[in-house]
């Protein structure tokens, strides 16, 4: 995929953000230092991709009726893009626009067997649960 002029703020704009909660820890590896508090909750907000593009079917991938379908193995990943270790992580929800909503529900109608669902409604169901959130 060709770099795009946009930045992941203007996708977030356009096309909606994943909001994903996570637990963390400092462990200082330096002899001589410590932590306190040596954990920290945060929330991490990955934008969506358009429909079509790469990275677009985040959702199917990786939730299952609005939660992690794989909580460790989405930790692991966490931990890797931090730099530290991640005690926990959780979806939240999916922050999108009207017409960003209605663009994804397009391109989930355009291809249902990839989302072994028999109407768009029950593929967003199936993987986003109720952790839609329609904003202005």
């Amino acid at each position: 995929m060709a770099p795009s002029a946009r930045s992941d703020e203007d996708d977030a704009d356009r096309y909606g953000e994943y909001v994903i909660r996570v637990r963390f820890r400092l462990d200082p590896a330096t002899s001589g230092l410590r932590a306190e508090p040596t954990t920290f909750e945060t929330t991490l907000y990955r934008a969506a991709d358009p429909p079509g593009e790469p990275g677009w079917l985040f959702f199917r991938d990786n939730l299952w009726h609005g939660d992690l379908s794989d909580p460790e193995h989405f930790r692991d990943l966490t931990a890797e893009a931090l730099g530290v270790p991640v005690d926990s992580v959780s979806f939240r929800e999916l922050r999108i626009d009207e017409p960003a909503l209605e663009a994804l529900k397009g391109a989930i109608a355009d291809d249902l067997a990839a989302f072994n669902a028999d109407s768009v409604s029950a593929a967003l169901s199936k993987y986003l649960g109720s952790s839609i959130r329609v904003v202005d």
